[in-house]
């Protein structure tokens, strides 16, 4: 808008100089006094005219310098704009991030509880079936030293000591025993019969391949009986 006007300005300052021009031929005969007159008329009016050009100049200068001013304050604006912009978007993709560890760690925390309830429940049944196994092997205990004169006893090593009685009529308190446990192979491995067997081996032998421990047990009788016989 002020560039047109100062186009405006200097299309009525070309009017005034052509109407000035007609002027000066029509009265181009006149007295030098009139002409004098005409030419300071002109003057201060080119000088008018001149200082209205510079006021709008100036003013033009400084319409231009505040819009100059207000693209860089924009610019800062929009550079300060954009820094939040990704600012935030960081920030959002922190938080998806947290959240998805969040969401891992809630699994896995869910995963373990359900495994400690599986084990929970699985050594319940395991203590359950234990109880039950040692009620039998107690019945079991009781019944051979009522019957056998067996007494079954666990010592160092994990191993398990059976001890008869009752074979010698001569010394019936007298032990004879051997020690039994499970090796690396989950076989019955027997040691430590006193006194000794030869047979034994072939014992352990026998109840590897059969697990019928209840012979094993009545022909390890046996075998003392007949060594204190002989």
């Amino acid at each position: 808008m002020s560039y047109t006007m100062a186009e405006d300005e200097l299309a009525l300052f070309d009017k005034s100089i052509n109407e000035f021009g007609s002027k000066f031929i029509n009265i181009f005969s006149d007295t030098p006094c009139q002409m004098v007159g005409l030419r300071d008329a002109y003057k201060d009016s080119i000088k008018a005219l001149a200082e209205k050009l510079s006021v709008k100049l100036k003013e033009e200068e400084r319409m231009v310098e505040m819009f100059l001013e207000y693209q860089n304050q924009i610019c800062r604006q929009n550079k300060l704009i954009q820094e939040k912009k990704e600012n935030l978007l960081k920030l959002i993709t922190e938080v998806k991030g947290k959240k998805q560890e969040l969401e891992v760690l809630t699994a896995k925390i869910q995963d373990l509880k359900e495994e400690y309830f599986r084990k929970k429940e699985t050594i319940s049944s395991a203590n359950k079936a234990n109880e039950e196994r040692l009620k039998r092997l107690q019945k079991s205990a009781d019944l051979y030293k009522d019957r056998l004169g067996l007494e079954i006893r666990k010592i160092y090593g994990d191993k398990l000591q059976f001890i008869f009685t009752g074979i010698d009529p001569k010394h019936p308190e007298s032990p004879f025993m051997f020690s039994l446990h499970l090796n690396e192979a989950r076989d019955y491995e027997v040691s430590d019969s006193a006194p000794h067997l030869e047979c034994l081996a072939e014992f352990q032998e026998n109840v590897r391949k059969t697990n019928n421990f209840s012979a094993f047990l009545a022909n390890v009788r046996k075998a003392f009986t007949t060594m204190v016989y002989n």
